[in-house]
């Protein structure tokens, strides 16, 4: 008999469990007992014998209908993917000479990702002999730092990196009675 193979992991049913003794739990209650008394025990009931983790001594088994064992494991892998936040990391980028227009423009941006809950990546690059300004392209970046300490906080000062200098931002964490 061929076991039936699942996206991820497929579990033993029934006559594809070969351990001699199994554990049943059902409500709490665990006994320890042979496979094939379990396997009528299943029967008896209509429902199936599933191996719940096969790496025990003895196997952890568990008498219920495997459609519905499915069903309750693909719910729960749909609720801890709701609950995962998945944060993405925006990136601003200047030049050392960058115009207070431009400035401005910029931080009305960085607010909004930094709004919505995203990471912001700051980064100042220095090309031909611009490199020579990099305390310009600092004071720009703890500028822009300071100017977004009411919504964000500085996860990492600026670093120089090859001929760009950068900075990362976090959003600060909402409070239960802001909205």
């Amino acid at each position: 008999m061929k076991m039936k193979k699942d996206n991820k992991k497929s579990n033993r049913i029934n006559e594809q469990i070969f351990a001699k003794e199994v554990r049943i739990v059902n409500e709490g209650v665990s006994e320890v007992m042979k496979t094939s008394e379990a396997l009528e025990k299943a029967k008896e009931q209509g429902l199936d014998l599933i191996e719940i983790s096969p790496n025990t001594q003895p196997p952890v088994c568990k008498i219920m209908d495997y459609g519905k064992y499915l069903y309750q494991q693909k719910k729960r892998e749909k609720e801890l993917q709701k609950k995962q936040v998945k944060v993405e990391v925006k990136e601003i980028r200047f030049t050392p000479q960058t115009d207070s227009h431009d400035f401005e423009f910029k931080l009305k941006h960085a607010k909004e990702f930094l709004s919505k809950g995203n990471k912001l990546k700051l980064s100042v690059f220095f090309k031909g002999r611009s490199i020579i300004y990099t305390d310009q392209g600092k004071v720009l970046l703890l500028k822009f730092a300071s100017a977004l300490k009411e919504i964000g906080t500085v996860e990492k000062m600026p670093i120089m990196e090859g001929k760009r200098m950068t900075m990362i931002i976090n959003p600060k964490k909402k409070k239960e009675g802001d909205n």
